[in-house]
């Protein structure tokens, strides 16, 4: 075990305020110029298009697309796939409600895979055994920026027909067998609100190669008006999902940091993992073999037959230490909250639910043992681009003094 240190506290690098973001010059002088131009729409500026362009070349997809937000990325994910009422969509129980509502929202449901409990990804064994004869999409997250194994996932969907989407929301630079995450299903979508690993507060990107695809994605963010079109009109039911020019200016002078951010947090995430290897009963991250992790949050397993009380105690004596954790990650997988245990949608109607197989809404949790496991067991510690050698050595330290303390109390 690490020597319990005395420690003396040290404020860390926050990603909710400017102490762990990377705003600088450059993010000013694009948003001078935005309103120097007087163009604040991405209908006629020309940041967001340039953010759009990068974006793409970065990733390696044909098309990328700006919108509102992460949330806005799934649900023009969703749309473009035109699905009927009913059909479903294989998800996971550990994500935002903002990649679950945009499902309901399009008349799907959502139809819940278990998880590894190790990595709190789901799996192509888990995926299958929640898909039916109704299933039109799967939706996998890459959670805290750790890749799926994509392999058997892509396989899957590919002999089953069925399209696959990325949240790669978290993701940011994540890659699997060398390719971008975000290009091995239909879509990718990422995320670019405050705590991301590039940020404008709010907003999103939607990528594809597939043109048909790209048409629906674009025509969902903008009403469905063909811009330039002969003769345009509102071509089926879709919202104004519009990035702004003034987000886009942000965004695309945090675009070019992108690379740096994220070796900076993977150069972090490798010290700490090497400074918390050797405590006993704290597991660190488990990558795939063929993954590139990028460290979003850096999550770790507390086994509770070692330290009493799990997660929730062990965060509890770490804020002490002024490090903030999240035990858990999320308090109860997503498919426990009221909108799916009580059918909370559109008045007393409780579509889509209400066109569901009744085995499709399911939402025992008993049925989930993986997701139980894992959520039990991880506790989220904080990291970002702003991290240096001495916040990490901080981190672990409180984590080595934590883990002693706790191991005290037992005896």
């Amino acid at each position: 075990m690490i020597p319990a240190p005395a420690i003396t506290s040290l404020a860390l690098p926050n990603d909710q305020d400017a102490s762990g973001r990377s705003f600088g010059p450059e993010e000013r002088e694009a948003l001078d110029q935005v309103l120097a131009s007087g163009t604040l729409t991405s209908t006629k500026g020309t940041f967001v298009a340039r953010l759009e362009k990068d974006f793409a070349r970065r990733i390696g997809a044909k098309h990328a697309f700006a919108c509102a937000s992460g949330s806005a990325a799934i649900h023009v994910a969703i749309a473009a796939l035109d699905l009927e009422p009913g059909d479903e969509v294989v998800t996971t129980p550990i994500t935002d409600m903002g990649a679950l509502s945009p499902i309901l929202y399009q008349a799907a449901i959502p139809v819940f895979a278990d998880v590894d409990p190790l990595t709190c990804n789901v799996t192509a064994g888990t995926i299958e055994a929640a898909i039916s004869e109704r299933t039109r999409a799967i939706i996998v997250t890459h959670l805290f920026g750790n890749p799926c194994e994509m392999e058997a996932i892509v396989a899957l969907a590919q002999e089953r027909g069925i399209p696959l989407i990325e949240d790669c929301a978290q993701a940011y630079g994540t890659t699997y067998a060398k390719r971008h995450v975000g290009t091995f299903g239909t879509i990718g979508c990422f995320s670019l609100q405050q705590g991301k690993h590039i940020t404008c507060g709010e907003g999103g990107i939607v990528v594809t190669d597939d043109d048909d695809v790209a048409r629906r994605m674009y025509l969902f963010i903008n009403k469905a008006w063909g811009y330039g079109d002969p003769n345009p009109d509102h071509y089926f039911l879709a919202l104004n999902y519009r990035l702004s020019e003034l987000q886009g200016a942000v965004a695309y002078a945090q675009m070019q940091k992108l690379d740096r951010n994220i070796a900076v947090r993977r150069e972090r995430a490798a010290e700490l993992t090497e400074r918390l290897r050797l405590v006993p009963g704290i597991g660190t991250p488990v990558v795939p073999a063929a993954g590139v992790h990028t460290y979003w949050k850096y999550a770790i397993r507390i086994d509770e037959k070692v330290y009493p009380g799990g997660p929730p105690a062990f965060a509890k004596l770490l804020r002490d230490s002024n490090v903030t954790s999240a035990p858990r990650y999320i308090q109860k997988p997503s498919f426990m909250c009221e909108v799916f245990q009580k059918r909370r949608t559109f008045g007393k109607s409780e579509f889509p639910f209400s066109i569901a197989r009744a085995e499709a809404v399911d939402y025992r949790i008993e049925r989930f043992p993986g997701t139980i496991e894992g959520l039990a067991h991880v506790l989220v510690l904080p990291i970002n681009e702003r991290y240096t050698q001495e916040h990490v050595r901080y981190v672990a330290d409180a984590v080595a003094s934590t883990a002693q303390e706790l191991t005290v109390q037992r005896g």
